[in-house]
């Protein structure tokens, strides 16, 4: 059977089961008569524009693995009949490991001793403790399990809130209730239907005054405009690896928001991330020529 994986893919996957021919995602749209036989795909990130065509092109096409963990971005392109996997556990050490950064650094006021040192002055100014701050982790999928572990030695209190409740994970529905206790709020949910747009201007009226609002899930999960105006109160202060609109315009009135520190969507990006990734979609292609079961596979589209 052929895989088809980003370029980079083709020297990193190692030991596959014989019978495997690793290719190259192709480019341009066209793949000049070899689609025959593709059975597994892993299309780069991102989705260039011509890849939702590759992919309906496809005749043998049963499998679709991505490497990011949520799948709004490909759900719309995925042919009747494939199975799509998401990347569960690919990013949990570096979103966590950023969400865990992030934290800190607002709480230590870092962004600001970075713009004082940009004007070459030497401000003096208190900064918080993480140590006894109350924690409400908005999407506790293994992410949001990765994150609790990085914090557990800061001595925080957790509270967890999921999709589905469970035994000590609350509901969405709980948030109104869980926010006014929050001194930083950690969102990993998926974008869907129900998120998008769950952070809006009441959600955000719900959150304590001096609270953190750490954003590594997906930026349509939030309203922009009711997120600034709490910014420009001074109300509560933020970090965001996820905008939106992603990426911001030169002039959108988010960049010079008070209290606000952006990264370009760079949590699940690291040096060793290829490496990790590579070896569980390798894992991937090998249950699947030898007709295990898949991990991660996507139900309602989640």
């Amino acid at each position: 059977m052929k895989v088809w994986v980003p370029e980079d893919g083709v020297r990193r996957l190692e030991n596959l089961p014989e019978g495997v021919e690793v290719e190259v995602f192709p480019s341009g749209g066209s793949f000049d008569g070899d689609a025959l036989g593709v059975r597994f795909v892993v299309p780069p990130l991102g989705l260039p524009s011509e890849a939702p065509d590759i992919l309906a092109g496809l005749p043998d096409l049963e499998v679709v693995q991505t490497f990011s963990a949520g799948v709004d971005w490909i759900l719309p392109h995925v042919p009747p009949g494939a199975t799509l996997c998401d990347a569960r556990g690919f990013h949990d050490i570096s979103v966590s490991e950023w969400a865990a950064a992030a934290i800190l650094a607002m709480k230590k006021d870092f962004p600001k001793y970075r713009d004082f040192q940009r004007e070459s002055q030497w401000n003096h100014a208190a900064g918080e403790d993480l140590e006894g701050s109350n924690v409400l982790i908005v999407g506790h999928g293994s992410i949001g399990e990765a994150v609790e572990k990085r914090l557990e030695p800061f001595d925080v209190e957790i509270a967890r809130v999921a999709r589905t409740e469970r035994a000590g994970v609350h509901a969405i529905a709980d948030l109104p209730d869980l926010l006014p206790r929050a001194d930083v709020v950690v969102l990993l949910l998926p974008l869907t239907d129900e998120t998008e747009g769950l952070f809006d201007g009441e959600l955000f009226g719900r959150m304590r005054d001096g609270a953190i609002f750490v954003n590594a899930a997906r930026g349509a999960i939030v309203d922009t405009g009711a997120l600034r105006k709490e910014l420009v109160s001074g109300r509560i202060r933020a970090a965001l690896d996820t905008t939106e609109p992603e990426p911001l315009t030169g002039d959108h009135p988010l960049w010079d928001a008070p209290g606000v520190f952006i990264t370009p969507h760079v949590a699940g990006d690291t040096r060793k991330f290829p490496e990790r990734a590579y070896r569980l979609i390798g894992a991937q292609i090998s249950r699947f020529a030898s007709g295990e079961p898949l991990h991660n596979v996507v139900h309602e589209n989640y």
